[in-house]
């Protein structure tokens, strides 16, 4: 297996990806859309993606977004997606996202990895806890969508 950090020309590749990705949160299928995302997050440098190889197949990525914690004065990612295709499951992909990521945080000196994912997704909270993540019991999480926001 071969993680790499993904640039632009892997486009083609992780479009489905992404697509898989935001299909599997009940999002629709819309892969011009998930192309034109990925594009500008590459084109205003505002994301780091790994992307799993296995086979000369694609097979998973990761996706980081860079900020900061104002208390810590320190750099943080927020790991905001991360996605295997169902028939590499199993097979020790997500651990090697994981691992890639929580290396390029590291190098970059950042003092945090943070993500967030759906209560029911156990398989995958699985993984992050076997992995050293650990649950959030000081904070609450709150959003508010754009609609309510005017």
């Amino acid at each position: 297996m071969d993680i790499v950090q993904a640039t632009i020309a892997d486009l083609d590749a992780l479009v489905p990806l992404f697509d898989g990705y935001r299909q599997f949160y009940k999002g629709a299928s819309d892969t011009e859309a998930a192309r034109r995302f990925l594009a500008d997050r590459f084109t205003h440098q505002q994301s780091i993606i790994f992307l799993a190889r296995t086979g000369g197949k694609d097979v998973g990525f990761t996706q980081l977004f860079p900020s900061f914690t104002s208390v810590g004065m320190a750099r943080i990612f927020i790991l905001n997606d991360l996605y295997v295709v169902p028939d590499a499951r199993g097979q020790g992909v997500g651990k090697a996202l994981l691992q890639a990521a929580r290396h390029y945080a590291e190098g970059a000196g950042a003092v945090r990895l943070t993500l967030s994912t759906a209560t029911e997704n156990t398989t995958a909270q699985a993984l992050y806890e076997q992995q050293g993540w650990v649950r959030d019991r000081q904070f609450l999480t709150y959003t508010i969508t754009a609609r309510k926001m005017a």
